[in-house]
């Protein structure tokens, strides 16, 4: 038996967009789980500003992750990740008088990346859209 979970998300696309046939809707070698698209949110975050664990997370609420749904451990294991994968980088950082911080930005593959996901997320809004659409046409039926 298998478990069906959807996720749906809003991405304004500017200039509308076209599916061109064949094209490839995925990142080589990437599962696609809740877990790539806070990967993607993470590397939009961290787009402009350096950031923190913390911080992040509050953030996060912005993409529809709540404190309670996301821990720290999920967090920075994802971070730790994509560290490894060279999407990130991270590096200690004074934070006053408390303990330092892991302190994390995106490198230029993690840019490359972002831009890989939402052309993605564009084709799939699209593609939702396309269906929702329909069924709203069919319902007025």
């Amino acid at each position: 038996m298998y478990k069906t979970t959807i996720y749906i998300m809003h991405i304004v696309l500017a200039g509308g967009g076209q599916v061109e046939k064949n094209q490839d809707l995925f990142c080589s070698g990437k599962s696609h789980k809740m877990e790539r698209f806070l990967e993607v949110c993470l590397l939009l975050l961290l787009y402009d500003e350096a950031g923190y664990g913390y911080g992040l997370i509050e953030q996060l609420e912005y993409f529809g992750f709540s404190q309670e749904d996301l821990n720290v451990s999920t967090l920075y294991r994802t971070l730790r990740k994509m560290e490894k994968e060279n999407l990130v980088l991270s590096s200690w950082e004074e934070g006053g008088p408390g303990p330092k911080r892991r302190v994390y930005e995106i490198t230029d593959e993690g840019r490359e990346n972002l831009d890989q996901w939402i052309r993605i997320l564009e084709i799939r809004k699209a593609r939702i859209e396309r269906l929702i659409g329909r069924y709203e046409e069919k319902k007025q039926k």
